[in-house]
């Protein structure tokens, strides 16, 4: 897994020099073929080589670069590779210069749009199990896997810092089961989407649940550990196994993992603070965003009152 992790921790803003040839192929006037530097299939073995001997990696991993395509700056191209060593897997954006010099990963950002405003645009979480009041001035809309180890972390220091700003937070969960790597996490979603479904703040009951037992939970036992979850929520064990074994909520499941992805959501836990993106669980950065957009809203209050 540390292999795979290498490739992720590629710096944000990090230049790698590549010696291959990346080019768009465009449409010639004339009718006669435009002239190539490589063929994108060629491209794509150079990435191939460059990153296995970059990151040692073995035969044991598998390395795959995607097609590479226009990316929001002219000039510059984007594929995704996905590394895979056995059930574990990660997937990154990378991006190619198209004079062939250069394969960097980081986050394009268009100076002229509001960040902030796009995402919350794309969210969908109408029908999303939500804690707190609806009229806080901050929402956390958190994008997570109950399998996830981190995911649990940030489960505690949302418990934890909850209690220190009353009325002032809302906490919105959206499903993004990491099915390659973790394979209960999907039965945990199910579940708890049956749980909102049927008593939608039983849902947090069931994520503490999950979350504090997620050491003794097994793809072996994970139907029946939800099961006994959904009976200590005070739900109907019945109607809640018919639902798990249902095609609704797993249906909803899969719209809030294909909702994740197009946030560009890749990792979990990835959060977002009245639309500013954080992945992680780092109590300090959370608060720092949370403080952050209080400290706006007392701003403008104040200023409203001049």
């Amino acid at each position: 897994m540390k292999k795979l992790l290498k490739l992720m921790a590629m710096a944000a803003a990090a230049l790698l020099p590549l010696h291959v040839q990346a080019q768009q192929q465009t449409p010639a006037a004339t009718g006669t073929a435009p002239t190539a530097l490589a063929s994108p299939s060629q491209t794509q073995k150079h990435i191939e080589a460059y990153l296995r001997n970059l990151y040692a990696f073995g035969p044991d991993v598998t390395l795959t670069v995607g097609p590479l395509k226009e990316s929001q700056v002219e000039g510059v191209l984007e594929t995704d590779v996905s590394v895979t060593l056995g059930e574990n897997r990660q997937n990154a954006k990378l991006y190619v210069s198209k004079d062939g010099r250069y394969l960097f990963r980081g986050e394009l950002s268009d100076l002229t749009k509001d960040p902030l405003a796009e995402n919350l645009a794309l969210m969908r979480i109408s029908d999303a199990p939500a804690l707190g009041d609806p009229k806080a001035p901050v929402t956390i809309v958190e994008y997570s896997d109950f399998q996830c180890p981190v995911c649990r972390s940030l489960h505690d220091t949302l418990r934890g810092i909850l209690p220190n700003y009353p009325g002032k937070l809302r906490v919105i969960f959206k499903d993004f089961p990491l099915e390659q790597l973790h394979p209960w996490a999907r039965t945990a979603a199910i579940a708890g989407r049956c749980a909102y479904q049927q008593k939608p703040q039983a849902f947090w009951k069931m994520y503490d649940l999950i979350y504090d037992n997620q050491e003794i939970i097994s793809a072996e036992n994970a139907w029946g550990k939800m099961t006994d979850y959904a009976t200590e929520a005070g739900l109907d064990a019945a109607s809640f196994k018919s639902c798990m074994a249902g095609p609704e909520a797993a249906a909803t499941v899969n719209a809030s993992h294909a909702n994740g992805e197009k946030l560009e959501v890749n990792s979990t836990p990835t959060v977002f603070v009245n639309g500013r993106r954080m992945v992680g669980a780092d109590t300090h950065l959370l608060e720092q965003y949370i403080n952050y957009e209080l400290a706006k809203l007392n701003t403008s209050k104040s200023t409203e009152k001049r």
